[in-house]
């Protein structure tokens, strides 16, 4: 069963072009993360908030990326951070064309 991290904060930039040039290198790095599958960006300028959807083969990975990337986000100044960890309903999602096997 995988599951999903949900993560978002609240962060004064950059957005857009900006962001994916200031953070592909780290972008790249989360490929290498023990149980990763993938990952959706998200991003509000309106509200200034950034965070993503992330998808990981294990519960457990998943709670060791968060307390990982909370410690990172912590060494940004960003103490707040909102994430939740669910299990994905894999049957359900393939019926809905979710990229969850």
């Amino acid at each position: 069963m995988a599951y999903v991290l949900q993560v978002d904060f609240n962060m004064n930039g950059p957005f857009g072009n900006e962001m994916a040039e200031a953070f592909s290198d780290l972008a790249k790095s989360i490929n290498e993360e023990p149980g990763f599958v993938w990952k959706i960006w998200t991003e509000s300028p309106e509200t200034n908030e950034a965070g993503g959807i992330y998808i990981f083969e294990t519960k457990e990975t998943a709670e060791q990326y968060l307390d990982m990337h909370s410690k990172r986000l912590a060494d940004f100044g960003i103490t707040k951070v909102n994430a939740k960890i669910f299990a994905i309903n894999s049957k359900l999602t393939e019926i809905t064309n979710g990229p969850v096997k």
